[in-house]
């Protein structure tokens, strides 16, 4: 087997992508490497499921983020004094800017709770719901300067059932996610995935 792919993972929250990964990675089925994982807030429980599973881990808080610029020069300091390769938003609630993009160009994952490029924004299961669709969906992207609209490089549908309530529906998409995401990576780490002049994403042995 080739060399893992080696990652830095951005969270904000309670990890749950984070541990997906990190199962798939112990289970023997993706050959990735967590190699430092940053929150956004010192009280994420992310942080601990990396500290158990013995990830390097480094928390920030509203002091270093009163500065964009300065949040981002760490993030970018601390990933590659790690020997990241990508960088991956897993939850991560604050917008990268320009110093993390041009550090890593088309090599800044995030995952979108909706079938972009619909639902854009923070509340996008919440606004699905609302407009009554009767698919909604997870989708993984390349990040940009733009907000929720870099290259698609994977999406999966989700129905939305007529019972369902913003939690059930919520939760559903949640189980996408902890699918898709280290779906992708697999296909990162074999080197399946490619973007092409027009800008759109294709992938190999898919």
């Amino acid at each position: 087997m080739s060399e893992p792919l080696k990652i830095g993972v951005l969270i904000s929250g309670s990890g749950t992508n984070l541990q997906a990964i990190i199962d798939e990675i112990a289970a023997g089925r993706l050959n990735v490497q967590v190699v430092k994982v940053i929150s956004s807030r010192p009280d994420a429980y992310g942080l601990k499921r990396a500290a158990e599973a013995g990830i390097p881990t480094v928390s920030l808080n509203r002091d270093v983020y009163a500065d964009r610029a300065v949040a981002d020069s760490l993030i970018v300091s601390e990933f590659r004094n790690a020997g990241a390769e990508y960088v991956v938003m897993a939850g991560y609630m604050r917008m990268l800017g320009p110093i993390v993009l041009d550090a890593f160009p088309d090599r800044v994952l995030n995952l979108h709770p909706a079938l972009l490029p619909s639902f854009k924004g923070a509340h996008a299961i919440q606004d699905a719901f609302d407009a009554g669709v009767k698919v909604t969906g997870v989708t993984v992207h390349f990040a940009n300067a733009e907000y929720d609209k870099g290259p698609i490089i994977a999406q999966r549908a989700v129905p939305v059932r007529e019972n369902d309530t913003v939690d059930t529906l919520e939760e559903r998409i949640h189980e996408v996610e902890h699918e898709l995401y280290p779906w992708v990576l697999a296909h990162l780490a074999a080197g399946d995935i490619t973007v092409a002049e027009d800008r759109k994403v294709h992938i190999a042995n898919a």
